[in-house]
């Protein structure tokens, strides 16, 4: 069957298939440079890391309302030793609890939920401390039990370093007050000795005879 000049058009016209590689090569309109970014956690170690549901209770409304769900970490700093609590919301990494971990601080389950556990903290996830009651939720008993022993552990860690610092400041004012005793006795010292030196030199002036005594003016007023 011959072929007519309409049949060239439409096979000109057609456009190129799907997979059809034209050849053409598009460059990016604008170059993005890799921009190191800062989580704030870069001078700690974590050491507990797990997926958990947050929530605080509202005391106007008397009720308890979802903060975020997502990872929930116990950071120690690598020079203090101090220890925080830090949970960031998994999509949006925003950051719904952030508190120290101090030697007061107590957790215990939740009423009636064996994968909860409650407890109090002054927070600073608002960038304002806020006296808050949290109550976090697990996936299962064991991550709950994993979260109150550790958060146990890092509260008699800190009262323990912190009665080590207590102690090590105490023994330092002991020191330094011995050293101001003996500073002290020192100058004490150094005055009794002046003083007998002072005494024993009009003593000897007022047993030189009068002719010395004489001499002597006569020298210093030359």
């Amino acid at each position: 069957m011959a072929t007519t000049d309409a049949d060239h058009r439409q096979e000109e016209d057609a456009p190129a298939g799907e997979d059809e590689d034209t050849g053409a090569q598009v460059a990016p309109i604008v170059k993005l440079d890799e921009v190191a970014v800062s989580t704030g956690e870069e001078d700690e170690d974590p050491i507990l890391d797990l997926k958990a549901k947050l929530y605080r209770f509202d005391k106007d409304g008397n009720q308890w309302k979802e903060r975020g769900a997502g990872t929930v970490k116990f950071l120690k700093h690598k020079v203090n030793g101090k220890v925080r609590l830090v949970m960031r919301q998994s999509k949006t990494l925003k950051i719904c609890a952030n508190h120290l971990i101090l030697p007061a601080m107590t957790v215990q389950e939740h009423a009636g939920n064996e994968k909860s556990c409650v407890w109090h903290a002054r927070d600073f996830a608002d960038s304002e401390l806020k006296d808050e009651l949290f109550c976090i939720r697990f996936a299962s008993i064991e991550n709950c039990k994993k979260f109150m022993e550790t958060f146990q552990e890092v509260a008699e860690s800190q009262n323990k370093e912190e009665n080590e610092d207590a102690s090590a400041a105490a023994d330092l004012l002991d020191e330094l007050s011995v050293e101001g005793k003996a500073d002290a006795e020192k100058n004490d010292e150094d005055k009794s000795e002046n003083k007998t030196v002072e005494q024993e030199s009009a003593s000897e002036k007022e047993s030189k005879p009068d002719s010395e005594k004489k001499v002597e003016e006569l020298a210093s007023s030359a």
